[in-house]
């Protein structure tokens, strides 16, 4: 059975060490969340650090904290700053847990890079990263489960920006051009083979201007794949 147990986080004027239970950390006042035990994280985090598949370098850099003390962040976080060897930019930076980088890597090579000449004869230079390290409960409700942000797990993805200076914004352009549409929707569907949850705006409103990215466990077996 999974435990859980309710999280108030905002600046820390206390920290209480509950018996059983975990870390409860806050003021008075702040957003409260369900924090689930999930045992699967820290071993696929150390196992993705230990084989090698995540490496400094000029677009990947190793990050000494994500925030003070609480439930919320990884162990050893990076910033990435570009995909696929550089050639594509994330703008902003993104901090990352170690699996989402080179799923983000390979979704950009496989998938964006080759939509973009297929539908636009364009390259994509950059991504519009509307967020990813956050310690939130999930869609910023009150009340509800920690979000994947809150690990480092996750991504926000607002639009693709081309060579020519174009942008192509998810929310615009997912009932823009034709052009648009298809690319759009080709990069959404792609990205289901990379991440276990891929979230757009036909999931719902909140999701109206970018494609939510991550890698969160769902199912039994923790391989059920949401996309929606």
């Amino acid at each position: 059975m999974v435990s859980r147990f309710r999280i108030s986080v905002l600046v820390p004027s206390a920290v209480l060490m509950l018996s059983g239970l975990g870390l409860l950390w806050g003021c008075a006042t702040g957003p409260n969340f369900v924090v689930k035990d999930d045992p699967w994280r820290s071993p696929e985090e150390r196992a993705c650090l230990a084989s090698g598949a995540v490496r400094q370098t000029a677009f990947v850099r190793p990050r000494s904290a994500l925030g003070g003390p609480s439930v919320c962040g990884a162990e050893s976080p990076f910033e990435m700053s570009a995909a696929d060897n550089g050639r594509v930019e994330l703008r902003p930076p993104a901090s990352l847990r170690c699996p989402m980088i080179p799923q983000i890597d390979s979704w950009v090579r496989d998938v964006v890079e080759p939509a973009a000449r297929r539908y636009f004869r364009q390259e994509v230079v950059g991504l519009t990263v509307l967020a990813s390290y956050s310690c939130r409960p999930m869609n910023s409700v009150e009340g509800a489960t920690i979000s994947e942000h809150a690990y480092a797990n996750a991504i926000d993805i607002g639009g693709f920006i081309l060579a020519d200076g174009r942008s192509i914004s998810v929310q615009r352009g997912w009932g823009g051009s034709e052009g648009e549409q298809v690319f759009l929707r080709n990069v959404h569907d792609g990205a289901c083979g990379y991440f276990m949850t891929v979230l757009g705006p036909n999931y719902n409103s909140l999701h109206s201007d970018h494609f939510h990215l991550d890698l969160a466990h769902h199912g039994l077996t923790g391989l059920k794949n949401i996309c929606k």
